[in-house]
């Protein structure tokens, strides 16, 4: 038994004994044990949270901006991709290798080992390095009364702040709007493949890279050094931009040129070594209403009124359709109850070893895939059920539901225009405790993974998932969809939730076996465009969808050589943006 182990363990770490010139500076500038190049400890890297797999030269760890900024140039100069990689959670692939048809080797550059946050400004104001996480952020401010761009969702699971950035994540918080800011350091190739840095986080460190950076490693930020006038530091204008209820167009998608600044949006077309954010002021004794429907044009009303007439904006407001409502509280329940048992801090940690037991478990012939989902699946079936009985009973009554948080401010406001609204309509509403207001939200951010866990346990009838993320028009009042029926047969289940006051909505079709995805989700595609819908809302494109010109065009301005990140919106993966075609 000893035996077998150790040899499981020689030809575990065989390819890591890799020591070609190339490798070994990489092995010198970071130390051998943050430089993996064996396929299956780079594996974690290479795939992408729901969507992505590809080869890898070698994932690189760097443990400082310097050795990042040397790693980057030994890769330029060495004519590998660089792939910028933080907490790989997106769900477009965004972050991870598309398959092995690239011109060159690739090298995954993964910045969490760089997890400080610096703050300025009396909380005011941050700066990020590329391993902080959102949970870090958020719990670096509440002492401060503070709070960053996004506290719901993909902080839950560890998302980083510079995946926000990068990929202009749009997030719950309707006040706030995508991530953004204009104040940041990054390097960028030119067309010549010659690396530079460009400092614009608006302070001074210095004249060089290696005094910049090294400034930044070491914390030295002084207050008079900082420009209080260098940029934004997130959208200020998306309150006012949101309420235009009778615009023709989305309120938020990720190819908006308005908010598409160096590294915001970026989509990993540069190398961020640094960003400076806002932070806001946190909310104290939010109130949360619970409202439900039959008629999908009483909520669009409620909307309109809100954002017209409201004094202020809400805190969030968050849509979930009955069969989202289902499928989360079967197949996000252990996500849910894991949550309310030990906080988000772990989580990441829990993941990753959820990832590990997959990969340990693959290697076995005779046992099932995705054996995680399934064993956490059957666990949360020995607990009870988990949500307030008036959510159960709101279920079995209503269609639509809609989680309205509100400021304690605004809360006697909205219930005024609840109370009147519902006497007059088929709508109904309850005010939560605050209990039952944290279980509602939280449930609704569980529906986002109970597609994937529904897929993992189904597959025997599951073809795989149709995920789209859609921006719809700010004066669109037919926002419920109704599929053809021809498309309908296709598929299991389809489930709705979304950010309804911005008109974001998530929508994952679980597709029946046999039935290709490709052409339905073209096909499904073509109903939005027709629509005046844009795509995606706030992922961003990663492998999934095809960037529109103008954004090509922006994705070639950021990177000329097209050695950061290729292939990103489909577009081709080859050296110097050589068309795919070309021989």
């Amino acid at each position: 038994m000893l035996t077998a182990l150790k040899s499981l363990f020689n030809r575990k770490h065989a390819h890591d004994a890799d020591h070609s010139p190339f490798v070994s500076e990489l092995r010198a500038i970071v130390g051998a044990q943050h430089v993996l190049t064996d396929p299956s400890r780079t594996l974690p890297f290479r795939r992408g949270f729901r969507f992505g797999l590809g080869k890898a030269l070698a994932v690189v760890h760097p443990g400082s901006l310097l050795e990042q900024w040397r790693v980057v140039q030994a890769c330029i100069k060495a004519d590998k991709i660089v792939l910028m990689q933080a907490a790989n959670t997106g769900i477009t692939g965004g972050s991870t290798p598309d398959g092995n048809d690239y011109d060159r080797d690739i090298v995954i550059i993964s910045g969490m080992r760089m997890k400080k946050i610096f703050v300025i400004g009396g909380g005011k104001q941050v700066i990020c390095l590329p391993g902080a996480t959102l949970d870090q952020l958020e719990r670096t401010l509440a002492p401060l009364g503070r709070e960053p761009h996004s506290v719901i969702g993909s902080s839950c699971i560890g998302a980083a702040v510079f995946g926000g950035v990068s990929n202009n994540s749009g997030g719950a918080l309707v006040q706030r709007g995508p991530a953004f800011t204009q104040m940041s350091v990054f390097a960028q190739a030119d067309a010549q493949g010659t690396l530079h840095l460009v400092n614009h986080l608006g302070v001074e460190l210095g004249s060089g890279p290696e005094e910049i950076l090294g400034a930044l490693d070491r914390g030295q930020i002084p207050e008079s050094k900082i420009n209080w006038h260098a940029g934004k530091g997130h959208d200020d204008n998306y309150a006012t931009h949101v309420r235009d209820v009778d615009a023709d167009t989305p309120a938020r998608y990720n190819a908006d040129p308005a908010r598409l600044f160096e590294g915001a949006g970026c989509a990993g077309r540069m190398a961020l070594f640094a960003v400076r954010l806002d932070t806001f002021p946190a909310e104290r004794n939010p109130s949360v209403f619970y409202i439900g429907t039959n008629n999908p044009d009483e909520l669009e009303d409620i909307r309109r009124h809100i954002l017209t007439s409201f004094s202020e904006l809400p805190i969030a407001g968050e849509y979930i359709h009955r069969d989202a409502f289902d499928i989360a509280e079967e197949y996000g329940k252990d996500t849910f109850l894991i949550i309310r048992a030990i906080g988000t801090r772990r989580l990441p940690m829990l993941f990753a070893l959820k990832n590990r037991i997959d990969r340990l478990t693959e290697r076995v012939p005779f046992l099932p895939g995705n054996m995680s989902d399934r064993l956490l699946q059957a666990l949360s079936r020995l607990f009870p059920r988990h949500l307030p009985r008036r959510m159960y009973e709101y279920r079995d009554r209503f269609e639509h539901h809609l989680m309205l948080k509100v400021s304690a401010h605004l809360a006697s406001e909205a219930r005024t225009f609840l109370d009147g609204f519902c006497a007059k309509s088929g709508t109904n509403y309850f005010a939560c405790t605050p209990d039952e207001g944290a279980r509602a939200f939280l449930h609704r951010f569980a529906a986002a993974g109970a597609a994937i866990r529904y897929r993992s346990t189904h597959h025997r009838t599951v073809e795989d998932i149709v995920a789209l993320d859609v921006a719809l028009r700010r004066n669109d009042r037919q926002w419920s969809e109704t599929l053809p029926s021809d498309l309908d047969r296709k598929l299991i289940v389809k489930l709705y939730y979304g950010h309804f006051l911005c008109h974001v909505m998530h929508q994952d079709y679980i597709v029946r076996k046999g039935n290709p995805c490709p052409p339905i989700e073209a096909e499904m595609l073509g109903l939005l465009d027709r629509r005046g819908a844009r795509y995606p809302a706030e992922h961003n494109y990663g492998h999934l969808y095809a960037a529109p010109p103008s954004l090509q065009a922006h994705y070639r301005a950021l990177d000329p050589c097209n050695c950061f990140n290729p292939g990103i919106g489909k577009t081709t993966k080859r050296r110097n943006w050589k068309a795919e075609s070309v021989a």
